[in-house]
């Protein structure tokens, strides 16, 4: 998932002889499956924690953009650049669209980066991570959004109408993202011996960060009970990690690669892959600032906002002059 440790606000779970008439009609509604819209009331918690997580979710769209577009002017075929340079456009997109989606609570998006430019909110781990060949192009495109489809497809379903909306288009374009890279890693497996073992590189990097994105163990992700009785969240980390590896594991056997996990294997009583944890303590670790990366992804998006200053002021110069003759008429 992109919204990784979303705090929840609020002190957990309230019993129904604890909420308001307002706050029972509310989780009522969501019980029904019915979506709430940004007109409707909601609990101030329920508003903070969707905040948190939609811009979360709208910060690791852009930042994600980094690792790929670095490779863009590097792609081995015209093909691979024009296809590369579509996904890093519809990831550009899907920020748009969260970002809009949060902008119906009530924030600005001005304030979203803000946020995320004085480290007030985060983005997911796995783009702390390097991309250091055409490889892992294809590592990211079949792991990382491949994971982050195990969960967006979910999304779908989740009980704030504009995000749920958002999520379907967004989940249509992740699919085509997964595909191709699964095809430049299909590609690279049955390529050379110099190809295929680039390709094992990448899957031995990028197994155990993909791996983080569910965040942590439901035993230690103490919000997910409030964020999943309001719909914001449909299942838990293990649960969809579970899903990840199930799927995964028949796809890395026909590419012919090797799971970096030594211990994973078919457990025919739960019908699923046991596989080992990653590192946690290296995922707060990249969560706290420390990953390989941290400061060269907050670099680009502080710079890009910066030098981005003109354009800005210009579009709202010409709205502004826009809105004047208007209103003169």
């Amino acid at each position: 998932m992109y919204a990784q440790m979303v705090k929840t606000a609020g002190t957990g779970v309230k019993k129904p002889s604890e909420m308001t008439a307002q706050e029972r009609d509310f989780q009522a509604k969501i019980d029904r499956n019915e979506k709430i819209e940004p007109k409707d009331w909601m609990p101030d918690d329920y508003r903070a924690t969707l905040i948190r997580q939609i811009g979360q979710h709208a910060h690791s769209e852009i930042v994600g953009q980094l690792p790929e577009g670095n490779w863009i002017t590097r792609a081995p075929t015209l093909e691979r650049k024009a296809i590369l340079l579509a996904k890093v456009q519809d990831e550009a997109g899907h920020g748009l669209y969260l970002y809009s989606a949060c902008e119906t609570l009530g924030v600005s998006r001005d304030e979203l980066l803000d946020m995320l430019h004085q480290g007030k909110m985060k983005y997911s781990s796995i783009f702390n991570y390097p991309t250091l060949n055409w490889a892992d192009i294809g590592a990211v495109g079949w792991l990382v959004d491949g994971a982050a489809i195990m969960n967006q497809v979910q999304l779908q379903k989740t009980s704030y109408g504009p995000y749920a909306r958002a999520m379907v288009r967004i989940c249509k374009e992740e699919s085509f993202h997964q595909r191709q890279g699964y095809s430049i890693m299909m590609k690279m497996a049955t390529g050379s011996k110099a190809q295929q073992a680039m390709a094992q590189d990448a899957l031995n990097r990028l197994w155990f960060p993909s791996l983080m994105m569910f965040g942590p163990p439901d035993k230690d992700s103490v919000h997910s009970a409030q964020s999943m009785a309001w719909r914001i969240k449909i299942n838990t980390n293990d649960e969809l990690r579970q899903r990840f590896v199930d799927q995964t594991m028949p796809q890395m056997e026909y590419l012919g690669l090797t799971c970096p996990d030594p211990s994973v294997k078919w457990n025919e009583d739960k019908g699923g892959y046991d596989y080992t944890d990653p590192d946690w303590d290296e995922f707060f670790a990249v969560l706290r600032g420390n990953g390989p990366c941290n400061t060269e992804r907050m670099a680009a998006r502080v710079d890009a906002w910066d030098n981005g200053a003109w354009v800005r002021d210009g579009l709202m110069a010409h709205a502004n002059k826009k809105a004047a003759r208007v209103a003169a008429e």
